[in-house]
């Protein structure tokens, strides 16, 4: 299953900015330990400041992993399941 995760630091988060790449090298490595894959990792614009891109079988793991990094105070988090463009269609052709 994918998710997608926006990130924006906290007033926390962003007094330590250039700690950040140290913070999700930790997280990567949370992740793998809660069963969720960081597949890929954005800095972006408008109205948040990173977008994570993440794989797990359920989402029991990516909840622990979100309440997890939310907990040390550097970031806040809204997560969204995603499906691809396949899954997506599929679900299009099974509608009744």
């Amino acid at each position: 299953m994918l998710f997608i995760c926006m990130v924006n630091w906290t007033d926390q988060g962003i007094r330590g900015v250039k700690d950040s790449p140290k913070r999700a090298k930790a997280a990567r490595d949370l992740a793998k330990k809660v069963g969720v894959n960081m597949k890929e990792l954005y800095l972006t614009s408008g109205d948040s400041d990173l977008l994570v891109v993440l794989e797990a079988a359920n989402g029991d793991s990516i909840a622990k992993f979100a309440m997890a990094i939310g907990s040390q105070g550097s970031v806040r988090t809204r997560t969204f399941r995603a499906w691809t463009e396949t899954e997506y269609q599929k679900l299009i052709a099974e509608l009744p």
